[in-house]
């Protein structure tokens, strides 16, 4: 069985994506620390043409927290107007709007919980059949830490691949997995262009504009473009 654990991110780019469909099991690791000023809550839109920093504003938020321990404000308005405002000529948001604000109107404001509806959501959408987990309902050693807690959760699930983004590659170690029976693999993702109304194409920007650009088929072939290394 293949298992990929990632941090959940607030519609993160389409490599994410190709993680999640490239393997049986992904794991929303909830029960680590929250990183203040990273992209758990962030991320890059297009408006105007040009690449636009979102922000999903959050209460109390801590990198003294766990990510599960940190909740997301009730009126996110803002946020939604200005989607509305950069997306609402593109030819997919009669059908990805009303989608954007069900996820953004998701009740359960624990952080984890609402960005792990938004994955389920959009993997729903892409017809992604892949298991979805989250990492605390796993019953497992708290204490361990980095790559010796990720081995261990597969360990637990009884992977023998692990599939991990392209950034982890100087934090894993291929000698250490295959140690314990597990092959792993680098995911490095490869971002075809695509028509953004009239503008030069803008790249690594949130699966809401690959969303509202293009038609599932197309999403689709776009989710296996990459390479394992």
């Amino acid at each position: 069985m293949t298992v990929g654990i990632m941090q959940p991110y607030f519609l993160p780019y389409i490599g994410y994506w190709q993680l999640i469909n490239a393997v049986d099991k992904y794991v929303i690791y909830d029960d680590v620390q929250f990183i203040k000023g990273g992209w758990i809550n962030r991320n890059y839109t297009l408006l105007n043409g040009q690449k636009h920093l979102v922000n999903l504003l959050l209460s109390a938020a801590s990198p003294n927290k766990l990510i599960n321990e940190v909740y997301v404000q009730e009126s996110q308005n803002k946020l939604i107007k200005t989607i509305e405002t950069a997306y609402k000529k593109a030819p997919m948001f009669d059908e990805i709007f009303p989608m954007f604000v069900n996820i953004m109107e998701y009740p359960d404001k624990q952080l984890a919980k609402f960005l792990g509806n938004s994955i389920i959501e959009i993997t729903g959408y892409l017809s992604i059949d892949t298991e979805i987990v989250y990492s605390s309902a796993i019953e497992k050693d708290n204490n361990l830490k980095s790559q010796e807690k990720v081995l261990h959760i597969c360990n637990l699930l009884g992977a023998d691949k692990y599939i991990n983004a392209i950034g982890g590659a100087e934090l894993y170690s291929k000698e250490d997995f295959i140690k314990t029976g597990i092959e792993l693999s680098f995911l490095e993702a490869k971002i075809e262009p695509y028509k953004q109304f009239k503008n030069e194409f803008v790249p690594y920007l949130s699966i809401l504009d690959v969303l509202m650009f293009n038609e599932i088929s197309k999403i689709k072939s776009k989710l296996e473009i990459y390479t394992l290394l």
